[in-house]
């Protein structure tokens, strides 16, 4: 395996929290796809999640970044999900998608962990 690009990114879950107290449903449908959104909605906490969904995005974002055109990649062309076994687990769609055959990616390895406080993310572009 051989590592093509490495991300990190930490977001402050009050944060979080303010743009969905003023923004509201218009967070959930600017920054993350239905799935995500449905998801967040259904924890206990929702603004721990989207802080973390945010901070992986931003992460594989930074992952994918080192051409022009990688920065036009957006919110929702980075989806965080999960593998069958629990693990987190990004499906990349649109511009990201793109940007990471041209980097012949072969997996983005994703690792997440929040608090009631803070949410961190750290992602790694992988090759076989």
């Amino acid at each position: 395996m051989s590592a093509v690009g490495v991300g990190v990114d930490l977001v402050e879950v009050s944060r979080a929290r303010a743009m969905v107290a003023d923004k509201g449903a218009h967070v959930f449908d600017r920054l993350l796809t239905p799935a995500e959104a449905e998801y967040c909605r259904s924890r206990p906490e929702p603004a721990e999640h989207v802080a973390v969904r945010l901070a992986a995005k931003e992460a594989v974002y930074k992952a994918l970044q080192g051409s022009e055109a990688a920065r036009g990649i957006g919110w929702r062309d980075i989806e965080v999900t999960r593998a069958p076994d629990g693990r987190p687990d990004v499906a990349l769609t649109g511009l990201a998608a793109r940007r990471a055959k041209e980097l012949l990616v072969t997996r983005v390895l994703l690792s997440l962990s929040h608090t009631h406080e803070a949410a961190v993310a750290i992602a790694v572009l992988s090759t076989d």
